[in-house]
């Protein structure tokens, strides 16, 4: 690793035993899948040492929140606080456990930056409360796998050490297989039919057609007990997953074989065949607790509540037909401004989403995307959301930056990753922004 790692947990240690000298700390956590298990971690941690707390999880952290937080003496912020230099007019004792780009914070931070890891690929929030209070190992892979930083194996991340942990404790496996959601929860027809990432034109959303390409593979239904993805054996797995490429090969796809197989991570302490058992699974169970204003809910599945957990998959069918409906919207709506894309997606897909629809189109995209949406929490200001793709933060872009830069010059409020970042800023500054915007992509 080229981070340093014994400086990293040495700040863990250090975050711990602040944590275990709190005596009735307030959380605050982001709503999203890695916010959730982070804060959910932390939670199980002081649960186990006795201390009483309370837990809030919020879409952001804006400056009037924390001006409400001004009269707690004791906070624990999990994935944000990082990036907000409004941390500082907090007092008493505060740890922030995050992973995004830094503002330079006075408080107990740890954060991947100071040691040489990277936020967006070496180790996520939940990731960070893994190290720090050693406990909920399966947790820290459902938050960085929400986060997108797959693969875990990747020897320059600390995700690889979590993984390594989660492994020898029995909590979780990883393999190599099929990237569709409902491997673990669904038929084989219903994932086909559901598929979304990837898209499969002819057979996503048609179920004939998918118990029709099943039965040309030679899965068909044999009884009447549903098998699922994972139920199948490695060779029939490896059929289904020839058949696919295969399929989409002849199709001209944009989507590519390639696409259609990742690194993967079951987790051992879950029941199998639910949305639990698939790390994937778990944390698109969490977004859709998060994103649909019940982050409670999602707290209580990481924390294994069973009514939690049947709310939970309700939320999900819901958090699913806004996705569809929502990128459906912006497949026909994507407008090219130059530097980058532009989605206008006010009145019509919710700023909780805005960002998850615009990572699901980013990938077939050789620009940056920028998305808005109207900012639910105030009437007059917009939620902007930007995603790019790998190669173009290794050709130097870095979202996280210049939305921090552009929204600052406008009174809004920005930052996050290189890959994906967001903001705030007042509705009638959105053109003066995106000029500002494309003049900063062009440097």
């Amino acid at each position: 690793m080229q981070g340093n790692i014994s400086s990293f947990l040495a700040r863990c240690n250090e975050a711990r035993e602040q944590t275990l000298r709190m005596k009735r700390p307030h959380i605050v956590g982001h709503f999203d899948a890695d916010g959730l298990t982070s804060s959910s971690i932390t939670a199980a941690f002081l649960a186990q040492e006795k201390i009483s707390f309370t837990i809030q999880n919020v879409k952001k952290l804006s400056p009037s929140l924390i001006h409400s937080l001004k009269n707690k003496e004791e906070l624990i912020f999990t994935d944000l606080g990082s990036g907000a230099k409004e941390m500082d007019e907090l007092k008493g004792s505060v740890v922030v456990l995050d992973h995004h780009q830094r503002a330079g914070i006075a408080h107990l931070e740890v954060n991947p930056y100071l040691f040489n890891f990277n936020g967006d690929t070496h180790i996520s929030a939940a990731g960070i409360c893994y190290f720090v209070f050693k406990t909920h190992a399966h947790l820290g892979i459902v938050g960085a796998v929400g986060d997108v930083q797959s693969p875990l194996s990747d020897p320059e991340s600390l995700n690889s050490l979590m993984l390594q942990e989660a492994q020898s404790q029995g909590l979780a496996k990883r393999y190599y297989g099929l990237r569709l959601f409902g491997k673990a929860s669904r038929s084989l027809a219903q994932m086909l039919f559901f598929a979304d990432d990837p898209y499969l034109p002819g057979i996503s959303g048609d179920l004939s057609r998918c118990e029709q390409f099943l039965s040309s593979c030679g899965l068909a239904q044999k009884n009447s007990a549903p098998h699922t993805y994972l139920s199948l054996s490695e060779e029939e797995q490896g059929a289904l997953i020839s058949a696919l490429a295969q399929y989409l090969s002849k199709d001209g796809s944009a989507t590519t074989p390639s696409h259609l197989v990742c690194e993967n991570y079951l987790l051992h302490n879950q029941p199998p065949n639910t949305e639990l058992y698939d790390a994937s699974e778990f944390s698109t169970l969490l977004n859709a607790c998060g994103r649909n204003n019940e982050p409670q809910t999602g707290v209580g599945v990481c924390l294994g509540n069973p009514d939690s957990i049947r709310a939970a998959i309700s939320l999900l069918a819901l958090h699913r037909k806004n996705l569809r409906e929502g990128i459906g919207f912006a497949q026909r709506n994507l407008e090219d401004f130059g530097p980058f894309l532009f989605l206008d997606g006010r009145s019509i897909i919710s700023d909780s989403i805005i960002g998850v629809v615009a990572g699901m189109l980013v990938g077939r995209a050789q620009k940056p995307i920028l998305a808005i949406a109207l900012d639910s929490d105030a009437p007059n200001m917009l939620k902007i959301s930007t995603r790019a793709t790998k190669s173009l933060v290794q050709a130097g872009l870095n979202l996280g930056a210049t939305l921090n830069e552009c929204a600052s010059y406008f009174g809004g409020a920005g930052g996050g990753h290189k890959i994906a970042a967001g903001a705030t800023i007042p509705m009638e500054k959105l053109d003066s922004f995106l000029l500002v915007f494309a003049k900063s992509l062009r440097k």
